[in-house]
C-alpha cells in the first residue's frame, strides 16, 4: 500500500513488496534453477552517495531486476518477468524496456514523497506494450523530441515505433543492401549525442544471412550515424557505444575490455579489464556500470577473452562491475551464481533510491491502480 500524508490526488492498491535484502557478500543459498545473488561490501555506500540506483536485465531468464537500498541501509533486490528482457533505457519517473516481441513503457506511479510497500521510492508500472514482433530488440533509447529509437537487430537499422506496423526504419548502415530479418551485421548498440542518434556498433560488415558469425574474432565497427563513416574496424564483437563529454567509450566485448576511442582518428585506448562478456554500459559520476556474462560455448569459443582469462587464472563472471574510468579498477559488483549466467543491459536511475516494478503478467497488475483526482462536473447538472 501507498503512503503518505497527502494522497488525496493519488489512490493505489496492492503494490507488491517483492524486494529482497541482501548483506554485502551474502545472497540466499542457490537451489536447482535458482540463482544466488553477492554484493561487494562498498556496494550500498557507493548507492547511497551518488542517491542512484539501477537496473539491468536477463534475456537468457526474461527478467528484469531493479538495484537500490532499503530504510535500514540493505541492498534491495526487485524482480519481474517480462519475456527476453533485454534494452533499458531510463528517463525521469519513466523506464523503457524491449523484450521479446513489445517495447514497454513503465511509468512510475508515486509523487513525490509518496512511499510504496513502506520502502519504495518508485513503482514501476507497465503502461503500454508496444508490439514490435521479434525484430530482435537490442539498446533501447529517446531523443531530444521524446521518440523512442531502438536498435533492430534483425533487420540490421535503426528504427522507432510506428502506431501502424511493427517499426519505422530511420537508418541503416550504408554496407547494408536491403532490409530483411536476416541480423546480417549484428548491429547492436547505440550511442546518443546531443540528443540524436549518433554511434553504433556491430559485429561485422557482413551483409548476408548471419553473417557475423563467421567474424566474431575481429573486424567488428564502430559507426558514425551522421556521416556513415566507420569510426574504427578493430574491434571484437562491441557493444553499447556511450558518449559523455568529450569522451567515446565502448565495450570491446571479445577482447573484454572498455576501451576510449577517438572519434577522428579511431585510435583505441583500453581503460579495465572485465571478467566476463561485456555487454551493457552507463556511465554515472565517472564509473561505467557494466554487465557481464558467461560466454556461452561454441557461440563464443575461440574470443581472445577466453585465452585472457587463462592467463589471469580467472573464471568468468555472470554480473554488474562498477568501473573507476580514471583508474580503471572494479570499485563494487553485484555477482549471480546458479541458473541466471547471461545479462544484458544495464541502466541508472539516478534520485531513486529503492524502485520496484510490477510484471505485466503479475497477478498484482489486476488491483494495481492509481488515477489523478480532478474537478468534475455533475452529470446532469445543466438539466
Amino acid at each position: 500500500m501507498m503512503s503518505n500524508s497527502d494522497t488525496s490526488e493519488v489512490q493505489s492498491v496492492q503494490a507488491p513488496a517483492t524486494g529482497r535484502a541482501y548483506a554485502p557478500g551474502a545472497g540466499p543459498e542457490a537451489e536447482a534453477g535458482k540463482t544466488n545473488i553477492s554484493v561487494s561490501r562498498g556496494l550500498a555506500g557507493w548507492l547511497t552517495a551518488r542517491r542512484t540506483s539501477l537496473a539491468f536485465t536477463s534475456y537468457q531468464t526474461g527478467q528484469l531486476f531493479l538495484v537500490g537500498l532499503h530504510p535500514n541501509g540493505t541492498v534491495s533486490f526487485n524482480q519481474q518477468n517480462f519475456s527476453r528482457a533485454m534494452g533499458v533505457c531510463w528517463r525521469p519517473g519513466r523506464l523503457y524496456l524491449g523484450s521479446l516481441c513489445q517495447l514497454w513503457r513503465l511509468e512510475n506511479i508515486l509523487r513525490p514523497g509518496e512511499v510504496g510497500n513502506e520502502a519504495f521510492d518508485a513503482v514501476l508500472v507497465p503502461r503500454n506494450g508496444q508490439t514490435t514482433g521479434d525484430v530482435d530488440i537490442h539498446e533501447v533509447a529517446v531523443d531530444e523530441e521524446g521518440r523512442v529509437i531502438f536498435v533492430n537487430t534483425k533487420y540490421s537499422c535503426l528504427a522507432t515505433l510506428d502506431l501502424r506496423h511493427s517499426f519505422k526504419p530511420i537508418w541503416k548502415p550504408h554496407f547494408i543492401s536491403k532490409l530483411a530479418p536476416e541480423d546480417r551485421c549484428h548491429l547492436n548498440g547505440l550511442a546518443m549525442q546531443d540528443g540524436q542518434p549518433r554511434y553504433v556498433t556491430a559485429v561485422s560488415r557482413s551483409d548476408v544471412i548471419a553473417g557475423w558469425r563467421e567474424r566474431r574474432h575481429e573486424g567488428g565497427v564502430l559507426i558514425d550515424v551522421r556521416s556513415d563513416r566507420i569510426v574504427t574496424d578493430q574491434l571484437s564483437m562491441p557493444h553499447s557505444p556511450r558518449v559523455v563529454g568529450d569522451n567515446l567509450y565502448v565495450l570491446d566485448s571479445g577482447r573484454g575490455r572498455i576501451v576510449r576511442i577517438d572519434p577522428a582518428t579511431g585510435e583505441k585506448a583500453d581503460i579495465a579489464f572485465c571478467p566476463g562478456f561485456l555487454r551493457g554500459m552507463s556511465i554515472f559520476d565517472g564509473h561505467a556500470i557494466v554487465t557481464v556474462s558467461k560466454p556461452r560455448n561454441g557461440s563464443f569459443a575461440g574470443l581472445l577473452l577466453d585465452g585472457e582469462l587463462k592467463t589471469r587464472d580467472a573464471e568468468p563472471w555472470c554480473g554488474v562491475l562498477i568501473v573507476n574510468l580514471g583508474s580503471g579498477d572494479i570499485v563494487e559488483w553485484i555477482r549471480l551464481e546458479g541458473h541466471i549466467t547471461e545479462l544484458f543491459d544495464v541502466a541508472t536511475m539516478p534520485g531513486v533510491v529503492c524502485p520496484m516494478s510490477i510484471g505485466p503478467n503479475a497477478p498484482e497488475m489486476q488491483n494495481t491502480i492509481s488515477f489523478e483526482q480532478i474537478a468534475l462536473s455533475t452529470l446532469g447538472q445543466a438539466a
